[in-house]
């Protein structure tokens, strides 16, 4: 009887629901389970409202997404300070955005696609990264276009490493079965064979060495 009449779990208090309410519970929930995880069903819910009530406040699951990435990636970050060229100003930024995609692992999948809108902040590591590159000689496209291949590179790496396989790494199973096969398959065979230390972080730092040259080279020539 006294259990029956305990009352005070049966009614959770609710928050008070808002833009920001919305968007940390947006967030956490793809933090925990990914973003096919998120819909307006399901975000009313982990809020104790209905789904017409997240309307008032976000238009669509476009605009949360939106919203959650501009929420996610924080504010942009200052490198100016960081003692060095140019490139140990990049590397901090690399460095910096990691970070927030190992923490936000749905990130790279939600930055992709042309036709999103892209919030302040979210523009803002943009606007740092081609900063780190100013008084280096290149155009402003070429450090436009350096920005984005360095974001592509560390987002196709990041994403390799989210998709819970390795098929690559020297003790997988297709490493195995490549080895089992050492004639078919030579080079492979060989390659794998070796510690493999390029292939621990997907290629992700071989990859970003050989573009940090790769634009070394051409400010040295612009100079």
């Amino acid at each position: 009887m006294k259990e029956l009449w305990d009352l005070r779990d049966e009614k959770k208090p609710r928050v008070a629901l808002s833009r920001s309410a919305i968007v940390r519970a947006a967030i956490e929930v793809a933090d925990a389970e990914g973003l096919e995880a998120i819909s307006m069903q399901r975000i009313a819910g982990e809020l104790g409202f209905t789904k017409m009530s997240l309307y008032r406040h976000v238009a669509n699951k476009d605009e949360l997404i939106g919203l959650m990435v501009d929420n996610a990636v924080g504010d942009p970050p200052d490198v100016s300070a960081i003692p060095g060229d140019w490139r140990a100003r990049l590397e901090e930024v690399v460095r910096r955005l990691t970070t927030i995609w190992q923490e936000h692992p749905w990130l790279p999948t939600a930055t992709l696609g042309a036709a999103r809108s892209m919030g302040p902040r979210e523009v803002g590591w943009t606007e740092s990264t081609v900063a780190t590159l100013a008084g280096t000689g290149l155009t402003g496209d070429e450090r436009l276009a350096a920005a984005f291949l360095v974001f592509g590179h560390v987002r196709n790496t990041q994403s390799l490493a989210t998709t819970g396989t390795q098929p690559w790494s020297g003790d997988g199973e297709l490493a195995g079965l490549i080895r089992a096969n050492a004639d078919t398959f030579p080079e492979l065979s060989a390659a794998l064979t070796d510690d493999a230390p390029a292939l621990e972080d997907n290629a992700r730092r071989f990859g970003l060495e050989r573009i940090y040259d790769g634009l070394a080279a051409l400010i040295a020539e612009r100079s």
